[in-house]
């Protein structure tokens, strides 16, 4: 797959292609669906190439980001997931104020007719675009009629409910990690590089990998989860994990949210510096403050009974 982050990265001799053009947050099943049929249509004409238009920042970032919602995926995890998805080619375009400026006329003259040859476009039925999102699959249509590339509007279905990016964060807000896979079509995932923190999972006997968050990465409510972790680099298989996040209020003075995960059965690894992915399987429990480090010990080894059951990994027998 190719990866545009500009319109002049795109090679002049690109040729025929099929569009479809969103934010792409999640990659959830609506968008999934999106890229499915846009497959479908490309077979039909008989064009080689699905190129997906994604933006990066999000436009409401640009725009009005005292409302930017948090984002589910990091561009790159996003791309991988368009890859998998289906798509050929992405095209990242660089969201500015010039170019929430352009009117509908303009993006559509130079993203998909001079930049991306579009003989077929491929949107979200509510999709809407140019200055003041004053275009939309009307606008493409029309203009698809002067150009000469056809336009469908697609359903983000999900039987009774409509997938959004909107939907699974209040899942991950509610602290529904089964409910947020559900609508992704995967587990949603946590990525970073793994810092030392105070080490007091260790001095517990039970050793976490720390993974800092920042305030505009969705993140699942305050909780204990199953899940998995996985080295990314080099790529490794999921291990499975007993996942806290929250700010740990059994000890003052920790503002901070934090992703920690203790790889189920494992005292011998040393993850510091290391990049992983943590994947969110299921709610545990909420987050607790405990009156005495003994309560919270006896509960940590309760959350690691029921991650072992709720993955279906078999627990070591001489483990209390």
């Amino acid at each position: 797959m190719r990866i545009w982050r500009s319109l002049d990265d795109v090679p002049q001799d690109l040729g025929r292609t099929v569009v479809t053009i969103g934010n792409f947050d999640g990659v959830h099943l609506g968008h999934q669906h999106v890229l499915q049929r846009a497959r479908e249509v490309a077979d039909d004409l008989e064009v080689n190439r699905l190129v997906v238009v994604t933006f990066d920042p999000h436009p409401i970032s640009v725009l009005r980001p005292e409302h930017a919602p948090t984002t589910l995926t990091s561009i790159d995890t996003r791309i991988e997931l368009l890859e998998q998805a289906g798509a050929d080619d992405v095209l990242v375009i660089p969201f500015t104020r010039d170019v929430a400026d352009w009117t509908p006329e303009r993006f559509i003259q130079t993203i998909l007719v001079d930049t991306l040859h579009a003989a077929a476009v491929a949107v979200g039925v509510n999709f809407r675009f140019g200055s003041r999102a004053a275009g939309d699959v009307v606008t493409l249509r029309e203009a698809g009629a002067q150009h000469g590339f056809v336009t469908e509007g697609i359903a983000l279905d999900g039987g009774p409910q409509v997938w959004s990016s909107t939907y699974i964060r209040n899942c991950l807000s509610a602290g529904d990690a089964s409910g947020a896979t559900e609508a992704l079509g995967h587990p949603f995932t946590v990525r970073g590089e793994v810092v030392k923190g105070d080490q007091r999972g260790r001095d517990l006997g039970y050793p976490t990998a720390n993974v800092p968050t920042d305030a505009m990465q969705a993140l699942p409510a305050d909780g204990v989860y199953a899940g998995w972790l996985r080295l990314l680099d080099p790529p490794a298989d999921g291990m499975p994990a007993a996942i806290s996040v929250g700010t740990n209020p059994t000890f003052d003075g920790e503002r901070e949210r934090r992703v920690e995960s203790y790889v189920l059965g494992r005292d011998d690894l040393e993850l510091y510096g290391a990049s992983v992915e943590v994947s969110f399987v299921a709610h545990l429990r909420g987050m607790v403050r405990f009156d005495s480090t003994e309560e919270l010990v006896q509960t940590m080894g309760d959350d690691v009974h029921r991650a072992y059951r709720v993955l279906g990994v078999p627990e070591p027998r001489n483990r209390t």
